[in-house]
């Protein structure tokens, strides 16, 4: 725990939010109230990239809603879905298998899981994500462990192998580039929704998330031990069925939307 400012009257506090690498929660508690407030995308599941999740005991508990919804149940998917991907390459060697993937943490958290699953053969990257990757040079990390840049390239050397790229690069290449025949697959909680892998064109969907999911929401307020829980609902996000929820195992809950500019 790291304090960030201190007085009389308050203390402000920061901790681990198990989002990606280096973000955090913030903690602040004022006339004997204390209130906790994590990023717009903490994640309560282990990820082997960043420090895991710190849960902050407090009054009044501000959170995100992206998955809040009891359909958003993401389970313990992570090995099915790495073993998934190894296997479509040996199923597949003559394509080049794109996965697409958010630039920060979510990429550096795919190489991961990849490798823990026995995957040892290069993995190659998009360009918008080499320079992030970097940062995550700790061992531990194991992220930049035989990652290579896809530019230059050949054919020969894609096929049959994982390359991670932005969603939207993964969309643009089908049928374009330097690509041999391709499989797509993206990583992210909304491919829990059948429908939005569908309307992707994507044939592999992995359920791997930045975000809480309903159980980990729900466990999370309560064990927070919050009388008092804000649902902050981003764009596209459900906090009603959270409200709902929390007021229904007695905490003063209610809905704050966020208005954005620029």
């Amino acid at each position: 725990m790291a304090k960030a400012s201190s007085s009389a009257a308050s203390t402000i506090t920061f901790h681990p939010a198990g989002h990606v690498l280096g973000s955090a929660q913030i903690a602040v508690a004022a006339n004997g109230t204390a209130a906790s407030s994590p990023p717009a995308t903490t994640r309560t599941r282990a990820d082997p990239t960043c420090a895991p999740f710190e849960l902050v005991p407090c009054d009044v508990f501000i959170t995100e809603a992206t998955f809040g919804l009891p359909v958003f149940r993401h389970g313990d998917a992570d090995a099915r879905d790495r073993q998934a991907a190894a296997l479509r390459c040996a199923l597949f060697p003559e394509r080049a298998h794109l996965v697409g993937a958010y630039s920060l943490g979510k990429a550096q958290r795919v190489i991961a899981l990849i490798r823990q699953a026995g995957y040892d053969k290069p993995i190659y990257l998009h360009g918008a994500m080499e320079k992030i990757t970097r940062y995550y040079a700790e061992p531990r990390h194991r992220a930049r462990r035989a990652a290579r840049r896809c530019s230059g390239a050949k054919k020969a050397e894609l096929a049959g192998a994982i390359t991670l790229c932005p969603p939207s690069a993964a969309v643009r290449t089908s049928g374009r580039g330097g690509f041999p025949i391709r499989s797509r697959a993206f990583a992210s909680g909304w491919m829990r929704v059948r429908a939005r892998a569908r309307q992707r064109g994507v044939e592999l969907p992995l359920v791997i998330s930045d975000h809480a999911d309903w159980d980990g929401l729900t466990a999370t307020i309560a064990a927070t031990g919050a009388a008092r829980d804000l649902g902050h609902a981003r764009p596209g996000g459900r906090a009603g069925a959270l409200v709902h929820d929390a007021r229904a195992r007695g905490a003063a809950a209610r809905h704050r939307r966020l208005r954005r500019r620029g």
